[in-house]
């Protein structure tokens, strides 16, 4: 009976401590989450445009929706943009090539059960926190502004 109970706490501590390592909290304190009044199609269109603007790159869209709907599934809109820029990259690479596995940033968008859409980032600079060279760190200085230009346009649009 020892050995059994023995066994079962071993599995109950190892589900517990997967279950805390699942927990996204820890990671994710530094994100910032902007919540739009406006219509999740409109937020969409604005974030591009916004990018755009910026002068960054759109490098990945992925849109939930849409890929959902090719299957004849139906959710409420759910968007990862992935954004970043070709100089921007050449200059993280020369300081710090594992910085590269950054790359892109990503700008998520959900739509909220009232039509209206949420969009969330990872500042630059918590992203780029663990590299130490002065020129990551510039580079995240300046995407820190570009960014968060990008998530204020899209949410701004009415």
């Amino acid at each position: 009976m020892k050995r059994r109970v023995n066994g079962l706490l071993v599995v109950a501590l190892g589900l517990a401590s997967v279950g805390s390592l699942s927990t996204p909290a820890g990671a994710q304190e530094n994100r910032v989450t902007v919540k739009s009044t406006a219509p999740f199609g409109r937020v969409a269109e604005a974030l591009e445009r916004a990018v755009t603007d910026e002068k960054m790159g759109l490098v990945c869209h992925a849109n939930a929706q849409r890929a959902a709907a090719g299957r004849g599934v139906t959710i409420k809109g759910n968007q990862v943009l992935m954004v970043f820029r070709n100089d921007f990259a050449v200059r993280l690479l020369a300081a710090d090539p594992a910085a590269g596995f950054e790359a892109p940033i990503r700008i998520y968008l959900y739509e909220n059960g009232d039509g209206t859409a949420t969009v969330s980032y990872l500042p630059p600079s918590g992203i780029f926190a663990p590299y130490r060279h002065p020129e990551v760190q510039a580079v995240a200085g300046e995407l820190g502004g570009i960014f968060k230009a990008i998530v204020e346009r899209g949410v701004a649009v009415r």
